[in-house]
């Protein structure tokens, strides 16, 4: 219990206890036409996901200072753009809001917001696992036949490092929907990395394993299936977490140049209309679903490869 509650631990909340009496009671030298509730209530949902983590470490025993550390870092950043924009008015006021009409966004615009996340989420999730199963089939097929792989090895590992970014302006004028060609962004993005990496995996796999499956007489199909699926699974795995949220960000950066629904339009067109409380809050959004999106693959990669 010590080390759960220490100095630090003090610090931060001395720190979260300012801000709030700052908001709430300090009188403001801007106008804000808007409630600090959504605000205050955006506070304590970091705070109890500060604690829920740092809980979840006393009880496995690790104690580092890592969350209080990050904890007492956005307090401080939560303080300085309170005071410098609500209570001094030293930021200019149309370029920096105030924190209160960022969060009451959220209280106010939600329904918007989750529509596009919900837009985002979707043509995520179809591109990069089409990408990804594309990538991991053929990949396994192409290392494990060598006509096959000395022809289309040097093409993926020209094609590979490309950024998919460069495709997204050309495949958004040739595809006949917005939405399709942030599918194929995705998909390009995802399937030249997978494809190298399932390549070069099966290309390295010990010989042996393979002459000794081919003795037994299995075939090739349920060599792929029981033998080298099994052996380039973890290798999947360990890429899930990067390539989903790169995925995202290419996403993104394709929806701000001709979507009508998802978050990365929703940040250009709050931009274009220079409503910047609205472009903060997407920005935020953004990190949430990326966050998410990070939690969730590092437990998936957690829970299927503990059996190594």
């Amino acid at each position: 219990m010590r080390r759960f509650v220490n100095r630090q631990f003090a610090v931060a909340h001395l720190l979260l206890l300012v801000l709030v009496l700052i908001v709430c009671y300090v009188p403001n030298h801007k106008v804000i036409t808007c409630t600090y509730y959504p605000l205050l209530v955006a506070l304590g949902i970091m705070e109890l996901l500060y604690l829920a983590n740092l809980y979840a470490k006393h009880r496995k025993g690790s104690y580092t200072t890592g969350p209080t550390d990050i904890i007492t870092l956005v307090w401080v950043a939560m303080l300085g753009w309170e005071i410098s924009t609500t209570k001094m008015a030293v930021m200019p006021n149309v370029l920096v809001p105030a924190p209160e009409q960022v969060f009451n966004i959220f209280a106010t615009n939600w329904p918007t917001l989750l529509n596009n996340v919900w837009s985002s989420v979707t043509l995520l999730l179809a591109g990069y696992f089409i990408g990804l199963s594309l990538g991991v089939v053929l990949g396994i097929i192409c290392g494990w036949i060598p006509r096959l792989r000395a022809m289309l090895y040097p093409i993926a590992n020209v094609m590979a490092p490309i950024p998919p970014t460069v495709f997204a302006p050309y495949l958004v004028v040739i595809m006949p929907t917005f939405r399709l060609a942030s599918v194929c962004i995705i998909l390009v993005g995802v399937f030249w990395p997978q494809f190298l990496n399932m390549i070069l995996r099966v290309s390295s796999l010990d010989a042996r394993i393979l002459d000794n499956a081919r003795a037994l007489g299995v075939r090739n199909v349920t060599m792929i299936t029981r033998v080298i699926l099994p052996y380039v699974l973890p290798g999947v795995l360990n890429s899930l977490r990067v390539g989903l949220t790169t995925a995202f960000l290419m996403l993104t950066f394709a929806e701000m140049i001709g979507a009508k629904a998802g978050i990365g339009f929703y940040i250009t067109n709050s931009n274009i209309y220079a409503n910047y409380e609205a472009m903060i809050a997407g920005i935020i959004v953004c990190g949430i679903v990326v966050t998410v999106l990070s939690a969730l693959t590092t437990w998936i990669k957690k829970r299927f490869t503990t059996w190594r």
